[in-house]
């Protein structure tokens, strides 16, 4: 049950201002007729759900609708018991006193009464963008903080003179309070959505059109993670194009601890049919793959044109015979000349994977085969005779081999004089450099060669599973065809209503091929609609080239701090989007800190501006009054309990120290996995010991400005 108390609102005394009938008896009554609406809500999904799962399964697009509709009821219920009445944002009052509530999803009662309007919706914007410059309509906004199902404090924001007379002397009136104050209060280990205090630069980057790519640029602690997965939100929301069966929204993250961070920001706003992973994720290989311990073959492997490479080495394996080939038949012998495979080979499908376009040439060839026999020959007998021919297959196999994704990468990194081949561009001692004892040994640096060879290989057992389906489907087309004719032979009805039979689409209609064997969809290998991609500065153009494969609309958003880029990033985004081959960009800056406290950012200043004199530092609009502390190593335990002691709830993290056991509430990582983060209290061991040069840097300014209140340096 949704609790239905006699007032929302439980203050605490400090607030009772607040309290005053006067601020609060509107939204009282307000929330009363919404807790009833809750219910009612709760107990019709809960019966569509029932009556959608009863309903016979069936196969094809019913059973996907059906399917889908489950999902997206079943969500928005998953997500209206979670709130409760704190569905509700705030409330927004126009120029002409009409009063709207935002809330996280959109709701009407028994009537038809608009209660709630979801966040996303044009209706909502003024919400979320009007600023004293530009009030987009409205006179005033009010937010609420939630606890436990009950307002804790509110706020409240005027943009009309008259509304300002109004409410003069009232403790409500407050512009900023209600976002500092949420900047200051203690982390978890997950991500929290920011809708309650969504700022107006935030909203606009939310609301952007999801053509073509848009750069979210910013320093540490700006909120572009956590913008860009409201965007995502949003648009699934707003695009068509973009919904739950016609391609979807992938995210991809920088590692693990990240996902982990942040999986509940997109559930919490609704949204649960979202993809997020890392790029490792996306090809069997990554789970497994080891760090390239050479920077130099690294550097190689990165370059987008060795994906060019694996298109040249698949192309090797596409060879016609050059020599005449003699097939002997039950009826005759006939000759392939070298044409005669050159016309079969060009009949392969230009867009099809090499695997599966092989049954294309078999096909093209058995054709060219059977014409040129006698016109006497029986051709099923014929095609059938030269299926299983064996000198014929075995020379199909030596031309157009079946190939796998590893064995071909392998191949350049052992056999010199295939990667000459497939990469003219390199020189000798690259090649030597890049060769390696044990094919199979897969490094991060791999994996974008590994996906490149799965796309443009394809499923290698599609072309026997099509074969067993059709041989499936012909037996009990054979089969059923028997059945219909004997139906129709004894059908002594005066109607005759078995002689509708005698249609050949209605018999093929009998024919049910839904259990035949099919291959398991990877949900991951896409196409998406669009990709959110987040420390987007680290990826190299090779990997770039695993999420364009997977989205050919060429929508993503694409978050990220040059500055934080651990081996350099020299170019504009622009121009390195434009060279990986994306186009129509448009970019976002985000200046304002609002995680990281004044006093950590005057000394992590310093350290990124000695190697990136001109890096984008943002501006820290806070200070948490507690100077940055320094001390040795020795005083890292009991630095953690004192802290731990002190703060019942937060979360620390102690970067740079591999020797340190993570514990509850404290996590122990390095600065490349801290990317992302953000902690109440950061202890970063052994800075110096990060390096010299750039990496060095950035790691370590990536470790200072992860913390939200207090930052101890061990040396």
């Amino acid at each position: 049950m949704i609790p239905s108390p006699l007032t929302a609102f439980h203050l605490p005394e400090s607030l009772a201002a607040k309290a005053d009938p006067a601020l609060i008896e509107a939204d009282d009554q307000y929330f009363a007729t919404l807790a009833a609406t809750v219910e009612n809500q709760i107990a019709d999904l809960s019966d569509r759900i029932d009556t959608l799962r009863k309903q016979p399964g069936g196969g094809g697009q019913d059973a996907l609708e059906r399917d889908l509709n489950i999902h997206r009821l079943t969500s928005r219920l998953r997500t209206i018991r979670r709130f409760g009445l704190d569905l509700v944002l705030g409330r927004m009052v126009s120029d002409g006193g009409e009063t709207t509530y935002v809330g996280r999803l959109g709701l009407t009662d028994a009537t038809g009464r608009r209660l709630l309007v979801d966040w996303r919706s044009p209706a909502a914007e003024p919400f979320f963008g009007a600023t004293h410059a530009d009030p987009m309509g409205i006179a005033s906004r009010r937010r609420y903080r939630w606890s436990r199902g009950r307002i804790t404090d509110y706020w409240d924001e005027v943009f009309s003179s008259s509304d300002l007379a109004a409410l003069e002397g009232h403790a409500a009136l407050d512009d900023q309070s209600s976002f500092i104050a949420s900047l200051g209060t203690s982390r978890s280990a997950k991500m929290r959505d920011v809708l309650g205090t969504l700022q107006a630069d935030q909203n606009a980057i939310i609301r952007a059109s999801s053509q073509g790519g848009l750069v979210v640029d910013g320093g540490p602690g700006t909120g572009k993670t956590v913008v860009a997965l409201h965007r995502a939100a949003y648009l699934l929301y707003s695009d068509p194009r973009l919904g739950e069966g016609r391609g979807g929204v992938l995210v991809v993250g920088p590692h693990q601890p990240y996902l982990h961070y942040v999986s509940d920001v997109l559930p919490s706003l609704g949204e649960e049919g979202v993809a997020t992973c890392t790029l490792r994720h996306l090809i069997p290989e990554g789970s497994d793959a080891a760090p390239e311990p050479d920077l130099g073959v690294a550097r190689l492997k990165a370059d987008a044109r060795m994906i060019k490479a694996v298109t040249t080495g698949i192309r090797w394996y596409q060879e016609p015979p050059t020599e005449p080939f003699t097939v002997r038949t039950p009826w005759t012998v006939v000759r392939l000349t070298p044409q005669d495979w050159a016309e079969a080979f060009s009949a392969a499908d230009p867009h099809a994977p090499h695997n599966e376009a092989r049954d294309d040439v078999w096909e093209a060839l058995l054709d060219i085969l059977i014409d040129k026999h006698d016109d006497e020959v029986p051709a099923d007998q014929l095609r059938r005779s030269l299926t299983q021919h064996h000198e014929l297959r075995e020379e199909m196999v030596r031309s157009w081999p079946m190939l796998s994704p590893t064995d071909l990468i392998g191949d350049l990194w052992t056999v010199p004089a295939f990667l000459r081949l497939c990469a003219p561009w390199l020189t000798r001692e690259e090649i030597r450099q890049l060769q390696r004892a044990v094919p199979d040994a897969w490094t991060v640096s791999d994996l974008p060669l590994l996906d490149a060879a799965r796309r443009l290989l394809g499923d290698a057992e599609e072309s026997s599973r099509r074969r067993r389906r059709q041989a499936t489907i012909e037996a009990d087309r054979e089969e059923m065809s028997n059945v219909v004719e004997h139906l129709m032979e004894t059908d002594d009805s005066d109607l005759q209503v078995m002689q509708m039979l005698r249609g050949e689409d209605l018999r093929n209609a009998l024919v049910d091929d839904s259990g035949l064997p099919r291959a398991t969809p990877d949900r991951l290998a896409g196409p998406f609609a669009h990709i959110v991609v987040d420390e987007a500065q680290e990826l190299t153009d090779a990997e770039w080239q695993m999420l364009l494969a997977r989205c050919p609309s060429g929508s993503f958003t694409i978050v990220g701090d040059r500055a934080q880029a651990r081996h350099g990033f020299t170019e504009t985004w622009t121009e390195r989007l434009e060279r990986v081959g994306l186009h129509r960009i448009t970019q976002a800056t985000l200046g304002i800190n609002y995680r990281t406290p004044s006093e950590v950012m005057a000394e992590a200043e310093p350290v990124i501006r000695a190697a990136l004199p001109d890096a984008n530092v943002p501006t820290s609009i806070r200070s948490s009054g507690i100077g940055v502390r320094h001390g040795n190593r020795a005083e890292r335990e009991a630095v953690l309990q004192a802290w731990l002691a002190e703060n019942p709830d937060g979360v620390a993290c102690v970067i740079g120290d591999p020797t340190f056991a993570p514990r509850e509430r404290v996590q122990s990582l390095t600065a490349e996995l801290a990317k992302g983060l953000e902690f109440d209290l950061v202890v970063l061991v052994d800075p110096d010991a990060f390096g010299d040069g750039i990496e060095g840097a950035v790691d370590r300014y990536v470790a200072m400005t992860r913390t939200t209140r207090e930052l101890v340096v061990l040396s």
